[in-house]
């Protein structure tokens, strides 16, 4: 038996980050929104090759962006699908069936999009259901279990469009109107979301930084506005600054996407992909090409939003 899902990216509209707190973690103020870039995510059930320990045989990552997926426990995917087991077997220890992942790859990978998370997410929802006739997880169990994997992988699980707060794993959905046209621009080489985090808490520490964005109001309103200009206009990422300290060729990728006709350019999360939000397909087409035309190493994708969170294929 094959299970498979579709697992979409995010882009933050909107990210606020305050101080470290005790616990190691910034708290935030996230306006999330998905995007229809994703992965597909399969679950090859053995049913034949019943265990009592850990139940993920293999882990096979394949297409456009499957270079440096690790294909080892050190994947959010094979984790999640271990938590689930676990949480399945909290009240007796039963033999589940092996099971090996797939993950076809069409989210840029270390690009600030939560592609890992999203892969958690489905491998969650996948495991459930291949677990079902043993333990029945609730949804309020399914997203404790996304929690404890990542800040993003609740988000990821949702989709939409939402608030997070805290780690930005304390969902509230949020209202949107219409859709959004963006050209993303990702790179060959990724950005340590540790490393732009600290970063933030140097240049802050130095009187460089930012006062944290912790109002979401005008990205609110400007949703239910359904007008990209408006959304331009109210778009924020505090850890832009500290991205593109560690990484100044994104200074220059900003510059070209909104010389070429976007109506705003942000940082995507913690980075190093780009994202600019474009008043039609046409213009994010233009983007893109002139993007990549001026700076090498760089890939473009034309991509909407919302887009909806993980979808069973069967």
């Amino acid at each position: 038996m094959i299970l498979r899902a579709r697992a979409h990216a995010k882009v933050n509209l909107h990210l606020g980050v305050e101080a470290v707190r005790d616990d190691g973690f910034h708290e935030l103020a996230t306006v999330f929104q998905s995007l229809d870039i994703s992965d597909e995510v399969s679950l090859e059930v053995h049913a034949d090759e019943p265990t009592t320990g850990p139940v993920v045989a293999a882990l096979h990552a394949s297409g456009t962006y499957a270079a440096g997926v690790p294909e080892d426990e050190s994947n959010l995917a094979w984790r999640a699908v271990e938590v689930v087991a676990r949480a399945v077997r909290a009240d007796r220890q039963v033999a589940l069936p092996r099971v090996t992942l797939h993950l076809q790859k069409g989210i840029p990978a270390a690009g600030g999009m939560a592609g890992g998370s999203a892969n958690a997410a489905a491998a969650l929802r996948l495991a459930a259901q291949a677990f079902a006739d043993f333990c029945e997880l609730s949804e309020d169990k399914l997203y404790e279990l996304a929690a404890e994997l990542g800040s993003d992988v609740p988000f990821t699980l949702m989709g939409g469009t939402a608030l997070g707060t805290g780690r930005g794993e304390q969902l509230a959905p949020m209202m949107t109107r219409g859709t959004y046209t963006w050209a993303i621009i990702t790179n060959a080489e990724g950005l340590s979301t540790p490393a732009v985090f600290h970063k933030i808490d140097e240049l802050r520490a130095a009187g460089k930084g930012s006062t944290p964005a912790m109002d979401t109001s005008a990205v609110a309103q400007a949703l239910m506005s359904g007008q990209p200009q408006q959304l331009a206009a109210a778009l924020r990422n505090d850890l832009q600054a500290a991205a593109v300290s560690l990484r100044p060729d994104l200074r220059k990728i900003l510059d070209t996407g909104k010389a070429a006709g976007a109506l705003a350019g942000i940082v995507s999360g913690s980075g190093p992909t780009c994202a600019f939000l474009c008043e039609d397909e046409e213009t994010a087409g233009e983007v893109v090409a002139q993007v990549m035309f001026d700076n090498k190493g760089t890939r473009g994708i034309v991509t909407h939003s919302p887009a909806p969170g993980i979808e069973m294929l069967g």
